[in-house]
């Protein structure tokens, strides 16, 4: 079993910058990719970033240029950091990671229980 834990979340101004962590934990083997979602009510949970195990990256249009992904493969942690802090940024921000676990030979996708980031004035 496989747990993700998200921290960094809060409220912030228009302009300002947050750093969201997620520690990946359990019965892992080796982790590919790591993403953060976000989502917020009434809308589809939607990708803002991605990294690969070898450091490649993507992000969605609305944030590239502000937010920045990076992950510490040692430590099973994946982190964005966010500038620049929009409005519309606001959302349940969901770390996400493709996990191998130990005797088994598919990975498998695992969700943290999300955290609140609020952009307002």
């Amino acid at each position: 079993q496989v747990q993700l834990v998200e921290s960094g979340g809060g409220l912030v101004q228009p302009g300002g910058s947050l750093r969201l962590s997620c520690a990946a934990s359990g019965s892992i083997f080796s982790i590919n990719a790591m993403s953060w979602y976000r989502q917020v009510p009434g809308k589809q949970r939607e990708l803002v970033s991605a990294i690969t195990s070898g450091g490649n990256t993507n992000y969605a249009d609305s944030v590239k240029g502000r937010f920045t992904i990076s992950r510490d493969n040692a430590k099973n942690t994946v982190y964005l950091q966010m500038n620049s802090l929009k409005p519309e940024d606001t959302a349940v921000y969901y770390c996400n990671a493709h996990v191998k676990s130990y005797g088994y030979s598919k990975g498998a996708d695992y969700w943290g229980q999300g955290t609140q980031v609020t952009v307002s004035s």
